[in-house]
């Protein structure tokens, strides 16, 4: 399989690998994001013991461990011993990596731990006293975020102190999500972000060959797909009461947004709701957002931050009965399709807001911190909310006066100077700046009238194909 971007992170793992010291680098993201084909892509051409810890007894990752060593030593030898204990294995690696450069990695760490409580402290011990001396490249990899977290990185962890880099690996963004299907259309590709999440197993696992609605009906909207039990299959894995967590993920999806509704919605205390929302959000699933730029928090709400997620929960559930007695295919237009404009609103805003802090080469300033503002206008007392408004870098001892504003649109018609006008408006309501810088994102184009606007230095437009290019 190609393996396609994280080229930042390759490159410095092997910028460390040819300086020739001991190294321990920790590898820690969701689950499906890459990090075992990044792992793999780095030690393609190095010599390498890969152990991928159970989810099983000590000894039985004693044993596996012991034969990924026995296999790196003796590749011909058909039986495997065992070594006698953890410390005897590691002693082992140990001694490889004195007379050579040699990677050893642990992938899913976490489960190694669970098994054998006194690993860490084990390897700790060995870095201290044995292996900083050596030239061993260790890597750590999990799944588990709050585990490698406080674990592996936190301040009472023995690792503490030890790591010598961290990767922290990150869904792909829109732009890097496209290189997968490089043949396809930007509407095409924004459609597969918003699906996905970037998350490259799951890019790959859609399967996009000739058009997207045919691999959604084949490979999302089929109880026998991959996709299919995905969801469930990770809630599982990661959480002890899938089935609440099922629910408040659903609730929020069909709208739900603070914390007494979604507690309401479950049937739970808002305390243990709000427990549940926040291992949801370590594990990158929901998030947290109040209006930037605000300090209160009284604003709070949650909405589902993996698109994956986020797009399971507003189709798949309430088309359950189709799918199940595999009428599905025939109502996909009209249950599914149809929508699919509107769902992709808030994947869009997403876009933009990667856009500007990844690609946008000509911003007044240096971003700080983006997001969705919303508050009550106290002439008309309406709701206002802006898509985006983005934060520069604060001087010391300045006051923030510019911000930029932006609107994003995800709608086949042109847009016109009245979304201009409200812009103004909207600002003149959050009413932080002296000077704003207007943006509109649009994947239907522009109006003469805008364009001439834009022109005069009024408001920076940008389409859909501008933000692919």
């Amino acid at each position: 399989m190609d393996f396609y971007c994280r080229e930042k992170e390759l490159r410095k793992m092997n910028h460390r690998y040819e300086e020739g010291n001991f190294e321990c680098i920790v590898i820690y993201g969701r689950r499906r994001v890459g990090k075992t084909a990044l792992i793999n892509e780095f030690c393609k051409d190095k010599k390498t013991i890969f152990f991928s810890a159970l989810k099983t007894t000590a000894s039985e990752n004693l044993s596996a461990l012991s034969k990924a060593v026995y296999q790196y030593e003796h590749p011909k030898a058909e039986d495997y011993p065992e070594f006698a204990s953890f410390d005897a294995v590691l002693n082992e690696i140990g001694s490889l990596g004195k007379a050579e450069r040699l990677v050893f990695v642990i992938d899913e760490y976490p489960y190694l731990a669970e098994s054998y409580s006194a690993v860490s402290s084990r390897l700790q011990h060995l870095i201290d006293h044995e292996w900083q001396e050596g030239k061993l490249y260790l890597i750590l990899c999990g799944s588990s975020m709050s585990f490698m977290q406080n674990q592996v990185l936190g301040y009472e962890s023995p690792l503490y102190g030890r790591r010598t880099a961290q990767f922290k690996i990150e869904p792909l963004t829109y732009k890097e999500t496209a290189v997968f299907n490089t043949g396809l259309s930007a509407v095409e590709n924004a459609y597969i972000y918003g699906i996905t999440g970037g998350i490259p197993h799951y890019i790959n696992k859609l399967s996009v060959k000739k058009d997207l609605d045919t691999a959604l009906i084949n490979n999302l909207f089929d109880r026998s797909s991959y996709l299919f039990e995905e969801p469930e299959n990770l809630l599982k894995q990661e959480l002890r009461e899938p089935a609440v967590y099922n629910a408040i993920i659903r609730v929020i999806a069909e709208g739900a947004s603070k914390l007494n509704e979604i507690a309401t919605k479950v049937g739970l205390e808002s305390g243990p709701c709000s427990k549940y929302l926040s291992i949801l959000i370590e594990l990158g699933i929901i998030k947290k957002e109040k209006p930037v730029a605000e300090i209160s928090t009284k604003k709070t709400i949650y909405m589902i931050e993996d698109n994956f997620f986020r797009f399971f929960y507003r189709f798949v559930p309430q088309n359950m009965s189709l799918i199940s007695s595999g009428r599905f295919e025939k109502s996909y237009e009209k249950t599914v399709k149809s929508k699919l404009h509107d769902y992709m609103g808030l994947v869009f805003e997403k876009m933009c807001k990667e856009y500007l802090l990844n690609y946008a080469d000509d911003l007044p300033f240096e971003l700080s911190d983006i997001g969705q503002w919303w508050g009550t206008d106290a002439k008309t007392k309406k709701e206002v909310q802006i898509d985006i408004v983005a934060v520069p870098i604060q001087e010391p001892n300045k006051r923030i006066t510019d911000y930029i504003i932006g609107s994003c649109k995800f709608k086949n018609e042109k847009i016109g100077i009245n979304e201009l006008k409200l812009m103004k408006e909207y600002a003149e309501v959050f009413g932080k700046g002296r000077k704003y810088y207007y943006m509109i994102f649009s994947l239907g184009g522009f109006t003469d009238e805008l364009i001439n606007a834009s022109n005069n230095n009024e408001v920076k437009l940008i389409s859909l194909s501008d933000m692919y290019k």
